[in-house]
């Protein structure tokens, strides 16, 4: 009897101390799940029972001038993504192999996304309706449903191709703009992204009565250019004919503004590309070695192809420039413009023992007024002005013209322009600075200039965006001209602009002539660099010149046609073609009477 107490006491002893043990194991293992893996289990569990989404916003529509050709808008596409820990494991490989063949992906990718132990992997983004109709109906055939998303997204598409594709600029993957004014007005364009959210339990069946909470995304604002589709397009025709006719080795750019308030109606660039595929190289001779062109090489590649060179290059503007040295001539009470025989060409002029030529040394111009200085395009004149002017007054001039600081015109990556500091030019250097040598500028500070003479001596910016609307309230906020201080007089303007006319009517830029109105210009050739064989030939102009309503800059890059480099011979003609166009859609009054041709 004794016996048996003591085993049933011994009995009750194990038991307990198992249950002790037990207990102090379950305990750890609560307090394990609890403390040391709660968050990790929470997490779990919210990816098994949650369904997040985020629903990309549409980027706000960009639209020319007009406000109704669109430049730029968003279509509505669609995403496709997985929750691999709702796919059940027998399905697992089916669904990986109908995403594979529906979308041509690598099946082992997929396979590998399909099977992580995460709440959402994404399978193609932005893809058309047509192929995720597929994928709906392979998941209708094969009651298969759970795990498998498909959500609206957007994908940026640019309705003219390569229209002013360097003005543009496009978007990344992530709908981010990337160059132009994509990215310079990205925060205005971006939306608010909305998101899709359900709970759902382990069958994939929706918890409550509620299911899907979905935000909808709210639209980016729109921008209405300055941009003139259709002037553009003039600018683009013209600028891509004369670049392979002159073959333009490192292509050209064309610049229209109207001087009065600094729109800028048209921005080309060549070559062109296409904003729909900006990763596919336009050059026709990289093409047949992008293959074997390493990554760095095919890098440089396509940022030479997007550089909008009207912003972001500097070159010599050569005698163009001679409109600076006029004005501040001019201003200055130094010259007239119709004084007879005030200078004289002898093929040259010595400035600090350094004889500097007139490029038609050879026979000489001999007796001019400035106007025939300047239809003439003779150095010497203009050196003669620019040391009587001085380096102190003509740095003025330069600051008020706008060349020693950008424009701030409204994208990224403008270049400054290159000048000698102030307290280092002697008499040699400001001479070749008085025809436009040895120092850079940017075209868009060259036709800012032009169009500040045209704006009767006032200083405007230029701009590329006047309005921003809000997409949903069609709310307007303008963005008003900006205006500097004034670079000369009236009169003065005036005087600069009918010298310019003279220079088109006889001088050098005779073939920007255009039939019925008074046209003013001058054209310029410089080189590239300093003994590089390379030359820049240019033509800036205004039409009508009694009533300026553009004003144009054609640059062209290292033509080596057999038309030759000479801005008279191949920049001006160009000119001229555009300025008759663009006059004719604009709607501009003819300012002279045309002649009837006798039969």
């Amino acid at each position: 009897m004794q016996n048996n107490i003591l085993k049933l006491k011994r009995r009750m002893l194990v038991v307990l101390i198992g249950v002790a043990i037990a207990s102090v194991v379950l305990i750890g293992q609560t307090a394990n799940l609890q403390f040391v893996r709660g968050e990790e289990l929470k997490a779990k569990a919210y990816g098994q029972q949650s369904s997040d989404r985020t629903i990309t916003a549409n980027r706000g529509t960009i639209y020319d001038r007009s406000g109704e050709n669109i430049l730029a808008k968003s279509s509505t596409v669609e995403t496709v993504t997985v929750n691999p820990v709702n796919i059940s494991a027998e399905n697992k490989e089916k669904v990986a192999r109908a995403l594979t063949d529906i979308f041509e992906l690598d099946y082992e990718k997929i396979f590998k996304r399909v099977s992580k132990n995460s709440s959402i992997e994404t399978i193609v983004k932005r893809v058309d309706k047509e192929k995720t109709d597929e994928l709906r109906q392979w998941m209708q055939e094969n009651n298969i449903y759970s795990g498998i998303n498909i959500d609206e997204d957007t994908k940026r598409f640019y309705p003219e191709a390569s229209l002013a594709s360097h003005v543009i600029g496009f978007c990344g993957s992530d709908n981010q703009g990337l160059d132009g004014i994509e990215a310079r007005y990205n925060d205005i364009l971006t939306g608010q992204n909305g998101s899709i959210s359900k709970m759902i339990d382990a069958k994939g069946n929706n918890f409550g009565e509620e299911g899907e909470n979905y935000e909808e995304p709210t639209v980016g604002n729109d921008l209405i250019l300055t941009i003139d589709k259709n002037i553009q397009a003039i600018a683009e025709k013209y600028l891509e004919d004369v670049c392979i006719d002159n073959v333009c080795t490192d292509g050209g750019n064309v610049i229209i503004m109207d001087p009065r308030n600094g729109d800028v109606l048209a921005m080309a660039t060549y070559p062109f590309y296409d904003l729909n595929h900006p990763y596919e190289i336009s050059n026709p001779e990289l093409k047949q070695v992008w293959e074997l062109m390493d990554q760095a090489q095919k890098s440089e590649s396509l940022q030479g192809m997007w550089r909008n060179k009207a912003i972001a290059d500097t070159y010599e503007p050569g005698s163009t420039f001679k409109l600076v040295t006029a004005s501040g001539s001019l201003e200055e009470g130094i010259a007239e413009p119709d004084k007879p025989g005030a200078f004289c060409c002898t093929g040259g002029i010595e400035i600090a023992g350094v004889r500097i030529k007139c490029w038609r040394y050879y026979r000489p111009h001999g007796s001019e007024s400035l106007r025939e200085g300047l239809m003439n395009s003779c150095n010497p004149v203009f050196i003669g002005l620019g040391q009587k002017i001085g380096v102190e007054k003509y740095y003025d001039y330069l600051e008020k013209f706008g060349f020693l600081k950008k424009t701030g015109i409204d994208l990224y990556g403008e270049a400054k322009s290159i000048f000698l500091a102030e307290e280092k030019v002697g008499p040699v250097e400001l001479a070749t600075i008085s025809f436009g040598q040895r120092f850079e500028v940017t075209p868009i500070q060259m036709i800012t200039m032009v169009s500040t003479i045209a704006n009767k001596g006032m200083y405007v910016q230029p701009r590329l965006v006047k309005q921003i609307r809000n997409s949903e309230t069609d709310e307007v906020q303008d963005i008003e001209p900006i205006f500097g201080e004034r670079a000369i007089s009236e009169q003065t303007a005036e005087n600069v602009l009918s010298m310019m006319t003279s220079v088109v009517s006889e001088g050098t830029g005779k073939n920007a002539k255009v039939l019925g109105y008074k046209v003013g210009g001058k054209t310029g050739t410089s080189e590239d660099g300093v003994n590089t064989g390379k030359y820049v030939t240019s033509f800036i102009g205004v039409a009508p010149t009694n009533d300026p309503q553009i004003t144009i800059l054609v640059t062209l890059y290292n033509p080596t046609g057999e038309g030759g480099h000479q801005g008279g011979g191949v920049a001006a003609p160009v000119a001229g073609k555009i300025l008759n166009e663009v006059i004719q859609y604009l709607g501009i009054e003819p300012t002279e009477e045309v002649e009837e041709e006798s039969n």
